[in-house]
């Protein structure tokens, strides 16, 4: 595309969304909401509160569930250990993931669908 084509659809882009902002303010829905936000806004400056602070307490359990799932970012679920049990052999293999050395090397020889069916736990 060349750099003249380019500006021009970029230009039509603009106009097109000026015409959408115009549109939009004169919706009477979106005005409410703007003088609602301002005055909430200025209410809370004048009483020194943020919106945590009106969170907490209109629902305090909200604030409890956002404080507990902030500590539990880094932390997962452990692993449960699975046992496989080779019904040619009758070997039986307990392990946390898939990197077990003769689990692997019976998912070359008898394919990996065969093998997760002997999942016994």
């Amino acid at each position: 595309m060349s750099r003249l084509a380019e500006y021009r659809k970029l230009e039509q882009q603009l106009a097109a969304q000026l015409a959408e902002l115009e549109s939009m303010k004169s919706d009477s829905g979106l005005k409410k909401e703007m003088e609602f936000e301002s005055k909430l806004r200025a209410l809370l400056d004048e009483y020194g509160y943020s919106l945590k602070n009106v969170i907490n307490l209109l629902d305090p359990q909200a604030g409890r569930y956002a404080s507990a799932t902030e500590s539990k970012a880094g932390t997962r679920k452990p692993r449960q250990v699975k046992v496989y049990k080779n019904p040619h052999s009758g070997e039986v293999v307990e392990t946390k993931g898939g990197n077990h050395k003769m689990l692997k090397e019976w998912k070359a020889q008898y394919g990996s669908d065969t093998v997760e069916s002997w999942l016994a736990k």
